[in-house]
């Protein structure tokens, strides 16, 4: 009887490790589904990451998207505005509207990042299907130390590419102005890559974060796979 108890219990401990709990994730099992960045790049952000202030949120007060400038300004100056750069690098087979040297987008197709999806791009009623995202929002660097800056600082960061992507439009709805501690992308094999670039832009323009969003921008690196 006792050996029979014995294979009993151990069957149902075999049964229970099957079960993944919420939030009970191994570390291996976490660190396979977020993702992983190249070695190097992951050893820097984490190095940015220790370096990034930490205080609380400024009051939102005196905030407009205009405090940022002309949305979609040709700050690089090439001819074309920043969202049609923006299509033109993230899309895939991108189809221009002639006569534009190539800076009006029309069609292509979107391998969204945020959801996994692939979305057709046409320009048109349906353009807001795909959407420029601000990877760090405007509002949320508002708060965490962009009222201190000058116009054209915050024009240049409101049109940085490294701080922009092409997105599934609902997706960047639902994300709205939320910072790493309120909202991440659903597509779990992004989160690394996705906390490495709000670590990166952050440090880049010497913004801070909160307690909350530094613990889980520190949580996801070291989550990371380095590749």
């Amino acid at each position: 009887m006792a050996a029979a108890g014995a294979l009993v219990a151990a069957a149902l401990g075999w049964f229970a490790g099957l079960i993944q709990v919420p939030g009970l994730e191994s570390p291996l099992t976490a660190q396979s589904q977020i993702g992983g960045v190249p070695a190097a790049q992951l050893s820097a952000a984490k190095a940015s990451l220790a370096a990034i202030p930490v205080k609380g949120r400024a009051p939102k007060t005196g905030y407009t998207r205009n405090e940022f400038g002309q949305a979609w300004a040709d700050t690089d100056h090439n001819g074309c505005d920043t969202r049609n750069d923006i299509l033109a690098r993230d899309l895939r087979s991108p189809v221009f509207k002639a006569g534009t040297r190539d800076c009006v987008v029309l069609s292509g197709r979107l391998e969204d990042p945020y959801t996994g999806a692939s979305i057709a791009f046409q320009r048109g009623e349906r353009s807001a299907d795909v959407q420029i995202d601000h990877i760090v929002p405007l509002s949320d660097a508002w708060q965490k130390g962009a009222q201190q800056w000058t116009a054209q600082k915050r024009l240049s960061f409101a049109n940085d590419p490294a701080n922009l992507r092409a997105v599934d439009g609902p997706a960047n709805q639902q994300k709205s102005d939320g910072d790493l501690a309120t909202w991440l992308p659903a597509n779990r094999s992004f989160r690394c890559e996705y906390a490495v670039n709000v670590v990166d832009v952050k440090a880049a323009y010497g913004l801070w974060m909160t307690q909350a969003e530094h613990d889980k921008a520190a949580e996801l690196l070291g989550a990371c796979r380095a590749e």
